[in-house]
């Protein structure tokens, strides 16, 4: 993915050159180069030739620079430009020279820059009724005194702000215990470290600077499923620093109890702190999301009948929500037309599209239930007579159809069945709609019912 947001960087300057006129964009962003792009915190690295250029075109370019960014990756949270390594060489080179002898003061060393996006802090994130509890859990974290829950574990779909509020307890607990060991990385990025480190002999290395931390925060841990050995490392590492004091916080994208294909152990003890939920965003949540964005760009007017149709349509999580107002603000700056609900229509109808809910396996038996005129509880109960194993297979193949759940998470939500009657519901489904046009015609109705 680096690799792609390099590629748009050349697009990215020449808007900007447009946008500031060829003297300013010459002067003091011709000499910016792509340094990085990181998925996880979506913050994209630019590097200059001094620290005086980078503080300079940080402080005056920055919001420009991230709607320019966002205009070609909607998923960029913030932008940074730092000193590249020929400004650091030079600096080492200066603290090696010697001093002049009527000048004998020390060169102080500049101050490390935070690994943590100062953006996503606990200010910057809005909290309603749906994040409360993970929000003042995550607080609670990061808190002087020893937190009452440890681990902790937070769940929600994607772009609902966990990565947001790992990032929020990173920095707290940084200001908090400024000498404290805190990593903070992807369960993918430990698996593949722990891979590296298990083909380069170096497991002890890697065992040990894991096992220093005060404060580890890992995230997206659906990323380790089905993989045996990262969750056995990982398990040590958890038992090492629960027994050393240290804190925990993981997140997923769905409570312990559903990951499926992890260790039971290790489920165990995620789910033996506190689990946190955080909900879909409410309505007042994403409109003050929005007021809160606008008030951080004063400059930018978007008329209220604009933020309710934004609330009204985007209401699946915050990363749509924000992705969309970052491309319409980018549009209009960058084309000077100002903002109304017209444009916001036109430049929007794709991304409206793409965040219309996804359908649930619960919305799936409530419309089979309707349709077949059954209760919802014969989904799950052990009934076998065909007037009630029918339609629970169709709601079984519709499952698998229409979500990207896996065969024992669904098996789990029809009673608990095995995932090898849901591949044999699918299947029989799957074969019957060629050879019965009745059933085919059903099952499209209630595909309709459900996209409706």
């Amino acid at each position: 993915m680096s690799g792609d947001a390099a590629a748009l960087w050349p697009r990215v300057a020449e808007g900007l050159r447009r946008d500031l006129g060829a003297r300013t964009f010459d002067h003091w962003l011709k000499p910016v180069r792509f340094a990085d792009y990181c998925t996880l915190s979506g913050v994209v690295t630019l590097e200059t030739a001094s620290r005086f250029s980078a503080n300079w075109i940080n402080e005056r370019f920055g919001d420009r620079l991230e709607l320019a960014w966002r205009h070609h990756l909607p998923a960029v949270r913030s932008v940074l430009v730092r000193a590249g390594p020929g400004a650091a060489e030079r600096q080492a080179a200066m603290t090696a020279a010697p001093l002049p002898p009527l000048a004998p003061a020390a060169i102080a060393a500049p101050a490390a820059p935070s690994a943590f996006d100062a953006k996503l802090s606990f200010e910057r994130f809005v909290v309603a009724r749906s994040n409360i509890l993970a929000a003042n859990a995550a607080r609670r974290m990061a808190m002087v005194e020893a937190p009452q829950f440890n681990p902790l574990y937070l769940c929600s779909g994607t772009g609902q702000g966990k990565t947001h509020l790992l990032h929020a307890i990173a920095q707290a607990y940084e200001a908090e215990h400024p000498a404290a060991t805190i990593i903070l990385m992807s369960a993918e990025k430990f698996m593949l470290e722990f891979v590296g480190a298990m083909r380069g002999g170096d497991m002890m290395a890697f065992k040990a600077r894991l096992r220093a931390a005060d404060l580890l925060l890992l995230d997206d841990l659906q990323f380790v499923i089905g993989k045996n050995s990262t969750q056995e490392e990982l398990l040590h590492t958890i038992d090492d620093l629960m027994c050393s004091g240290k804190r925990l916080v993981v997140t997923a994208d769905r409570p312990p109890a559903m990951l499926d294909g992890v260790e039971a152990r290790l489920l165990s003890r995620l789910a033996g702190g506190l689990v946190a939920d955080i909900e879909a965003p409410e309505d007042d949540l994403r409109e003050r999301i929005i007021r809160q964005r606008l008030a951080a760009m004063p400059m930018v007017e978007v008329p209220d009948e604009v933020v309710a149709w934004l609330v009204k349509h985007f209401t699946r999580n915050i990363r749509e929500l924000e992705g969309a107002l970052n491309k319409l603000l980018a549009y209009a700056a960058l084309t000077g037309v100002r903002v109304d609900l017209a444009l916001a229509e036109d430049r929007l109808a794709e991304n409206v599209r793409c965040a219309r809910p996804r359908i649930t396996i619960d919305e799936i038996q409530r419309a089979v239930c309707a349709h077949y005129k059954l209760d919802k509880a014969e989904m799950a109960s052990k009934r076998r007579v065909r007037a009630i194993a029918r339609p629970r297979q169709v709601a079984m193949y519709l499952a698998k159809e229409l979500t990207p759940r896996s065969y024992p998470e669904i098996g789990r939500r029809f009673g608990g069945r095995d995932h090898s009657t849901v591949i044999h519901a699918v299947r029989t489904v799957e074969a019957l709609r060629v050879s019965d046009s009745e059933l085919d015609a059903e099952i499209a109705a209630i595909r309709r019912s459900l996209n409706s």
